[in-house]
């Protein structure tokens, strides 16, 4: 038989630790791995609440100096949005610009149709970005 000094002295030799010492180590190892997984569950959700999702949906030319674009914005409902539209030529050079911003509306989705002035010629327009102001 050994005592219980020898035996102290064999644990701390071998890392051996006592069963109430392993099971709150693992109680706080459970506590920081939730809380982590918490964390990273939040800032995601947190990060696509506040997301806006743009579709520009078709663009047609109206005359040699303005291109309108038809888009479709996907936001959190009862918020104001603002978008930045952009007119193209053949060569992607920008020929025209326009930031246009609308105002709070209880549709989680909604659809717009903007004309950008521009100074030549547009083959292209659409929607560049949007953004809750």
């Amino acid at each position: 038989m050994t005592s219980p000094e020898t035996t102290s002295l064999l644990d701390d030799r071998y890392g051996r630790v006592s069963p109430r010492v392993r099971r709150t180590r693992w109680i706080v190892g459970g506590v920081l791995a939730a809380a982590v997984i918490g964390y990273f569950g939040w800032t995601t959700v947190a990060r696509t609440m506040d997301s806006v999702d743009v579709d520009t949906t078709g663009f047609h030319s109206v005359d040699p100096h303005g291109i309108a674009v038809d888009f479709q914005v996907t936001l959190r409902a009862g918020e104001p949005v603002a978008c930045a539209l952009e007119a193209q030529d053949t060569e992607h050079g920008i020929v025209g610009w326009r930031i246009v911003e609308y105002p709070a509306d209880p549709a989680h989705t909604r659809r717009f149709s903007e004309t950008i002035p521009t100074t030549a010629l547009a083959t292209t327009g659409l929607v560049t970005s949007c953004w809750i102001p």
